[in-house]
């Protein structure tokens, strides 16, 4: 797939709220096909600099043909930010952009297995060269286990049926394909949502588990928080609730200040501040967006301004 066939969501505006300093040092968390990144770059000057970091192979092979001595590309899972950043020499930066979830690459390559609109081998992982493959996971994992996870992942009121007939399945012979999963799941669920096919919120709760993608969110979040220096942005674009509940959640958690001590006099300067600065409202796309790029339509986007000052306990 081309480099100009993935079109990145909400890409001015993201990179707008960035508000990129000619000088700056910035971040794209999940470079992709490098949308968002040749923008930042558009508006960086010879001194600025931009760290790309992704954990999927393809996505750095593309970075490579990126060849701009303001620009490093890293392997690696934005869970580990923090380390990823500082082993570049860098200990605060300007700005930071996640852009959540599956990549369109990812969904239109048969061979990564994250569609049920293809054949291919039940693979799912961002990072094919590390951790167990979807049919590796379904093949182990215990009936209550999956059930969680499509119940928990997923937000899929059959999960007890599917996680029944998976294993139920997988006794006679092993699920290694993703039609196979597919066909297996729409018989599994007595009613189907409209416009959706009834395999959708299992692929998307498997995948999220075999990339632990929530818990690497969890991760990122106040360790940007931490590199982010004063001023600095945090734009956060995900594409489905729990994405955006776990960011709505730890933002306001660091945008509120922590209670002083009762009873304890306080002058002003020594009241605790919070970490950060909340920035508008959840932004979403355009009509015109979501006729260009169909998969934007469930897309939000956060942002968050480090404050002025250094903060106690910003590192709780």
């Amino acid at each position: 797939m081309s480099l100009g066939s993935h079109r990145a969501v909400l890409l001015e505006r993201a990179v707008e709220e960035l508000k990129v300093r000619a000088d700056g040092v910035y971040v794209d968390c999940t470079f992709g096909r490098g949308g968002h990144s040749r923008e930042i770059l558009a508006r960086l000057g010879s001194g600025g600099r931009l760290i790309a970091i992704d954990r999927d192979p393809e996505a750095v092979k593309a970075g490579a043909s990126i060849q701009d001595a303001r620009f490093t590309m890293l392997h690696g899972a934005f869970g580990r930010i923090g380390a990823l950043v500082r082993g570049c020499g860098i200990d605060r930066v300007d700005g930071i952009l996640l852009d959540l979830g599956v990549s369109s690459p990812q969904l239109d390559d048969p061979a990564r297995g994250f569609s049920f609109r293809h054949e291919a081998p039940l693979d799912m992982r961002m990072d094919p060269s590390s951790g167990l493959t979807a049919a590796q996971w379904l093949a182990r994992a215990p009936e209550s286990e999956i059930r969680e996870v499509i119940r928990n992942h997923g937000e899929e009121r059959f999960a007890k049926q599917i996680a029944a007939a998976i294993v139920a399945a997988r006794a006679r012979r092993p699920l290694v394909t993703t039609r196979e999963l597919a066909a297996l799941v729409a018989e599994a669920v007595p009613t189907r949502e409209r416009r959706q096919d009834p395999a959708t919120r299992t692929f998307q709760a498997i995948r999220i588990h075999i990339n632990q993608e929530l818990e690497e969110l969890s991760l990122a979040l106040p360790q940007c928080v931490e590199l982010l220096a004063p001023g600095g942005r945090l734009a956060v674009i995900s594409f489905h609730s729990l994405e955006d509940r776990i960011v709505k959640r730890l933002l306001r958690r660091y945008a509120t200040s922590e209670a002083p001590p009762r009873r304890v006099p306080l002058r002003a300067h020594e009241i605790p501040q919070p970490a950060l600065r909340l920035v508008g409202r959840a932004e979403r796309p355009t009509a015109g967006e979501v006729a260009a790029n169909p998969r934007a339509r469930s897309a939000v986007m956060r942002v968050a301004e480090r404050a002025a000052t250094p903060v106690p306990g910003a590192s709780r």
